[in-house]
């Protein structure tokens, strides 16, 4: 069997270990595209993109063009005469010219069990509405947002205490060894007929705002704890201590029955409970404006919080 031409395209850490899986694996991937550096952190200095530092170490050339539809990059995807484009959270739309390029089509590793949570924040979402399972699945790309037939999918149970990073880096990993299941399957004889995604169970996992991270002390524990790890290690929960914007990374779920929501009814030794609608819960893990995580222990021993204190 004659290896495919694969061109890889992929921006965040979610979308290295796929490509680190077809650089080892007996196709060629003739180019990787991402999208543009950006200048971040206090320098405001230029940062390549996680998949652009492991496609250059490798050895591959890389394409950042700013719009994937502008007629420069679409040549440029032309001339490298791909077999297949594989995706992976690479951020932008493809045009349905792009789309038409390679002979074999697109595929889309895609972090949830479609049509469950189509979009952009899937890992994320499937933890803060309390789904009992996740998974990654493997699509034929086509114009609608993430509504192509899948190739393949794979699940994982999550617990209420699963942090978002922990999910994204268990499905990133299912997602590079389910790539590497499926392509052989796609290039037999035959090939593989992806199926259609059933009607029933479509959700959308719309993009994190602001408002997704600050916490509404007036909804139960449950939500407020989920919230809490959905977004923890990013963008993280947060929370209005005076003028102070408090992020948080850690809760437990407490057994105090009274307090007005966002109330400090108790001080603990691993840290403060704080009243929610419905039942209440024990910090753990906190981040202080400018400063570094920390238990909730620690944090306490600055006496920066009160019983009868006020979280908003």
């Amino acid at each position: 069997m004659i290896p495919w031409r694969i061109v890889y395209m992929g921006t965040p850490d979610f979308a290295v270990l796929p490509l680190k899986a077809l650089l080892a694996g007996k196709d060629q991937v003739v180019a990787v595209f991402t999208q543009p550096d950006k200048k971040t952190g206090r320098g405001m200095k230029w940062q390549p993109t996680p998949v652009k530092v492991a496609a250059t170490e490798a050895g591959i050339p890389v394409f950042q063009p700013l719009k994937m539809r502008d007629p420069e990059a679409v040549e440029q995807l032309k001339a490298l005469k791909p077999d297949l484009v594989v995706v992976t959270a690479y951020g932008q739309i493809l045009s349905e010219e792009v789309l038409a390029i390679p002979s074999q089509g697109c595929i889309n590793i895609h972090a949830s069990l479609l049509p469950r949570w189509r979009g952009a924040a899937p890992i994320q979402r499937a933890l803060l509405a309390g789904d009992s399972e996740s998974g990654v699945a493997i699509m034929q790309m086509e114009k609608g947002l993430d509504t192509g037939p899948v190739y393949s999918s794979c699940r994982t149970p999550l617990r209420a205490t699963m942090s978002g990073g922990e999910l994204h880096d268990i499905l990133a990993q299912q997602g590079a060894d389910l790539l590497m299941k499926t392509l052989p399957r796609m290039q037999a004889e035959g090939g593989m007929i992806p199926t259609p995604q059933p009607e029933e169970g479509v959700t959308y996992a719309s993009k994190l705002t602001r408002e997704d991270e600050k916490i509404d002390w007036s909804r139960s524990a449950e939500e407020i704890q989920r919230q809490i790890y959905a977004l923890n290690p990013w963008p993280s929960a947060s929370t209005q201590l005076g003028n102070k914007r408090i992020k948080l990374f850690g809760c437990t779920l407490g057994r105090a029955s009274a307090g007005q929501p966002g109330e400090v009814v108790a001080l603990h030794e691993n840290g403060p409970e704080i009243a929610c609608g419905v039942g209440t819960v024990v910090l753990t893990e906190v981040q202080n404006p400018g400063k570094k995580r920390m238990a909730a222990s620690d944090w306490l021993r600055g006496r920066p919080i009160q019983e009868g204190d006020r979280l908003t």
